[in-house]
């Protein structure tokens, strides 16, 4: 299995465009590299390839991979569809970019696809594509060889959906190539460590996981309540990295698979390898790598 870390950034990229942080205005000297947001190829032949979910970016990211070029013919390419972690604005817009290309199958869980109602309407006037629910019972295979099951891993609808809590707003995937034996496990977006997680990551080759923040404190942000008050609210929809509660000390159990942190947020230290916080998650084995990355499993 060929994969490809097209964006490895949260929603907004790196440096986020109305952000003057330090590790952003960094990015911006070309002292940090800077990242495209969230997004993965995957390819079980190196001909057919599945995104992992659809960034506002993607149509850079496309272009900027030679495996996925268009073509043989004038209107060709070798993406296939797409597999969809959640509804997060981030994650879906892609789609939008991707409108021109005929007969995609996009999977997603259930309350994404009800989520995505209007904006398949949209698509599909344009072009018909297939959308198919990813939580189907026994899994399902992908043109390639690879064979996926996805399992419900956070019960919040995104701030801009009024959705009521449902544990299948957000997913992971386990991907198994049939002919080499790797298998990957994609989760970008955990709200906490279930035990359903620990039997996911059982005889995995490789995880990519959610790194938005990398401690506690982090996810606490400014929301806005009613009447135009401002309070503090804690994000229980973002697992961090460290901490006795993060995914880090989970993964101790877990010495197999080889460890990569993404959807890296715009105020996460580990953006920076010069950090103490960067250090500790690379002295623990887990990567922190740069969009482009690729890798066979």
């Amino acid at each position: 299995m060929r994969v490809v870390l097209l964006g490895t950034a949260a929603d907004g990229g790196f440096p986020q465009w109305n952000c003057a942080c330090a590790l952003c205005s960094a990015a911006r000297d070309g002292k940090l590299p800077a990242r495209t947001q969230e997004c993965v190829a995957v390819s079980g032949n190196s001909r057919d390839w599945w995104l992992l979910n659809a960034s506002p970016d993607v149509r850079t990211q496309l272009n900027a991979t030679p495996a996925l070029a268009p073509g043989p013919g004038p209107r060709g390419t070798p993406v296939r569809g797409v597999l969809l972690t959640d509804a997060e604005a981030d994650h879906v817009m892609g789609l939008t970019v991707l409108r021109g290309a005929p007969g995609l199958k996009v999977y997603a869980a259930p309350p994404v696809l009800a989520a995505l109602s209007p904006l398949r309407t949209l698509l599909d006037r344009r072009t018909p594509w297939e959308w198919a629910d990813s939580l189907t019972e026994g899994g399902f295979v992908l043109a390639g060889g690879l064979v996926v099951s996805a399992h419900a891993a956070g019960s919040r609808a995104p701030r801009h959906i009024a959705g009521a809590a449902d544990d299948r707003w957000a997913t992971a995937y386990r991907i198994e190539d049939l002919a080499s034996g790797g298998v990957l496990v994609y989760a970008p977006c955990l709200g906490q460590w279930t035990p359903a997680l620990d039997d996911l990551l059982t005889g995995a080759t490789c995880v990519l996981l959610d790194g938005t923040y990398y401690a506690a404190e982090e996810t606490d942000t400014v929301a806005r309540a009613p009447y135009g008050r401002t309070v503090k609210e804690r994000l229980p929809s973002r697992l961090p990295v460290s901490g006795a509660d993060g995914s880090l000390a989970a993964l101790a159990r877990h010495p197999g698979p080889r460890v990569i942190y993404t959807h890296l947020d715009s105020t996460n230290p580990l953006l920076d390898p010069a950090t103490d916080a960067c250090a500790s998650v690379t002295g623990a084995g887990a990567e922190i790598l740069p969009d482009g990355a690729e890798f066979v499993l």
